[in-house]
């Protein structure tokens, strides 16, 4: 139960303001569909998340548990700066095809979270917890909360959330996880 409710929360706090919800700003404004969005949202997280939680379970296999902790403590502290970053999209990024828009959803939200810190934190959280399931869930679970929100309130939204305050609670978040890795309290 920990790990699907610290994926959820570090995920969900984490995704405010970065490229993926920006991506959903725009899908929901060119699309004006929100259930083909959101069930694009929600198969690419899947899919991308638990191919980065395979990778973090793999390294928790594959790396002895003294260079894990450190690996993932610094990890951890260097996603909580990672954090304090606004996120930008390429504005080529609402070019998403004609292939509808489930697919242009799905396609346009994987595409987004290859290398993005939320990919990144769902294999160190697999590494950290050994449970893949409840951290792609947790993870899956933050991603919705932060982004079909803004699929359904579109650019409203988006002006009214203190994006600032957002970025520091997840850098906060972020380095307490990593703080408390490098102390052994949590590895």
């Amino acid at each position: 139960m920990e790990a699907f409710l610290i994926s959820t929360l570090a995920v969900a706090v984490s995704e405010i303001g970065d490229k993926t919800q920006l991506v959903a700003l725009m899908l929901a404004a060119r699309f004006q569909r929100p259930v083909p969005i959101i069930v694009g949202i929600l198969v690419a997280t899947l899919t991308n998340h638990t191919l980065a939680a395979l990778a973090g379970e793999w390294v928790r296999t594959a790396l002895p548990a003294e260079y894990l902790r450190w690996g993932l403590g610094l990890s951890f502290l260097a996603v909580a700066v990672w954090a304090l970053v606004p996120d930008r999209v390429d504005p080529r990024a609402k070019d998403v095809g004609r292939y509808g828009v489930f697919v242009a959803s799905a396609a346009a939200f994987f595409m987004a979270e290859m290398g993005d810190k939320t990919q990144v934190a769902t294999a160190m959280l697999a590494a950290k917890y050994g449970a893949l399931i409840p951290v792609v869930g947790g993870t899956t679970v933050g991603m919705l909360l932060a982004d079909v929100p803004a699929v359904l309130l579109g650019k409203v939204t988006a002006q009214k959330i203190p994006l600032r305050a957002v970025r520091y609670a997840a850098a906060a978040i972020f380095a307490l996880l990593g703080i408390g890795v490098l102390a052994g309290r949590f590895i």
